[in-house]
């Protein structure tokens, strides 16, 4: 259970210590660590703190730290052979630390700029998206050539992209039904990417996914956000995906295929699915109900449901609603979100508490905004993990537990939004 460290102790760059657990109050470009609260752990580290320019600006939290603060010890002056030394070490660790800051500049740069480029791609598709959903029903032609737009610039770009970014973005205030729709359409097209679709398969299945629930827009409010339906309201839900069906043939504009996916897309693969009971619903359609499933259980529609985190969800798909899903693509949602899916709030070894912004190259290993509550949250240090071998994630924590204070600063949206970046392969 992470647990807010305690007061800090003020204290004087030659009482650093291995084993002391320090925070740094300088900016974070200021320093080569990767945050300002840190456990000092070899004698490098200790000499790296030693050389920076952190008097008045040092501090120790002993409720973390290992070893009790040392005494203030006076120096004594040194012999010139010995300054000479110091001197000529010191000079050498400059020039280490200050070729260490700079990449660590450039690797938070590239990571802000491909945020940035994910968050006006997710404002552009989810203006047209909103649109398209909310006019559908009166303009079904213009709609649905606005949704084959969206759907074909999409999958051109995960189909070409030799490397796709998942980003949980910031906060979203409008509660329109594009958040749901570009979620699916999101996961949906790495999730295709992953198991093999063509380029024209992905388009059938973006616009599936960014039509799927347009027939909600027929269903009362009443029986929508009622966790409670009776027989006949759930019946009348269920005629959705008919509704859906419909507007989305009325546009003209849908593939055979690309209602299909619409059609089937609360179809189980042991039968137990809806509207048809069917087991033999398509590779994409099935793509998109393990997909809606999951982003259903972690922003409910209905009033009064409690979130799942997003390990929890991944977790009861697998553990509990497994017979439902196509093994192969539920182990293609698991591996491409991780173990700790974007939005989870994570603790990590070295007493750091994080929220995971995206996915890893190693299920365990993602990548993590780290909670600075000294400095603005856009300015906050990210983390990749499967470039740091001593830092590690030892738990999830659940947002309620934490303190409303270091709850704001991390702001886990009881909404998760995310859309991706297409990024050229690095050497």
């Amino acid at each position: 259970m992470w647990s807010k460290p305690g007061q800090p102790v003020p204290i004087d760059p030659s009482q650093v210590v291995v084993g002391l657990y320090i925070w740094l109050d300088v900016r974070w470009d200021e320093h080569p660590f990767l945050s300002n609260r840190l456990m000092v752990k070899t004698a490098k580290d200790v000499a790296v703190i030693q050389s920076l320019d952190v008097k008045g600006r040092l501090y120790c939290h002993p409720d973390k730290s290992s070893v009790p603060v040392p005494a203030l010890v006076v120096a004594t002056p040194s012999v010139d052979a010995e300054a000479q030394a110091a001197a000529e070490q010191a000079a050498a660790l400059a020039a280490e630390l200050k070729q260490a800051e700079a990449a660590k500049k450039e690797k938070r740069q590239r990571q802000k700029d491909a945020a940035v480029r994910a968050d006006r791609a997710w404002e552009n598709a989810a203006r047209n998206t909103k649109e398209a959903l909310l006019t559908l029903n009166r303009s079904p032609k213009a709609a649905g050539e606005q949704i084959a737009a969206l759907s074909k610039e999409t999958a051109a770009s995960i189909a070409s992209g030799q490397e796709i970014l998942l980003h949980l973005l910031g906060d979203k205030k409008d509660q329109g039904p594009q958040f749901h729709a570009l979620n699916v359409l999101t996961l949906c097209m790495l999730v295709g990417k992953k198991v093999g679709l063509t380029e024209r398969e992905l388009a059938d299945l973006a616009m599936g996914a960014l039509a799927h629930d347009a027939g909600k827009i027929q269903v009362p409010p009443a029986i929508l956000k009622n966790p409670s339906r009776k027989k006949h309201e759930e019946d009348f839900y269920r005629q959705h995906v008919m509704f859906s069906v419909q507007l989305a043939s009325a546009s003209g504009a849908f593939t055979r295929e690309a209602l299909g996916i619409i059609a089937d897309h609360h179809e189980a693969a042991n039968g137990t699915g809806w509207p048809r009971g069917r087991r033999d619903s398509s590779r994409s359609a099935r793509i998109l109900a393990a997909v809606n499933r999951y982003d259903n259980l972690c922003t409910p529609e209905a009033v009064g449901v409690d979130p799942l985190m997003p390990a929890e969800a991944l977790a009861r798909m697998f553990k509990v609603e497994g017979a439902q899903f196509d093994t192969a693509i539920l182990s293609s949602l698991i591996k491409l979100l991780g173990i700790y899916p974007p939005g989870t709030v994570v603790q990590l070894n070295d007493g750091s508490l994080a929220l995971v912004v995206a996915p890893g190259p190693e299920s365990l290993r993602p990548q993590v905004l780290v909670y600075t509550p000294e400095i603005a949250k856009d300015e906050a240090p990210t983390i990749e993990l499967h470039t740091e071998p001593d830092l590690k994630i030892t738990e999830a924590i659940r947002p309620s537990t934490l303190p409303p204070d270091v709850l704001a600063w991390l702001n886990p949206q009881q909404r998760l939004s995310y859309f991706f970046s297409v990024e050229s392969a690095r050497a």
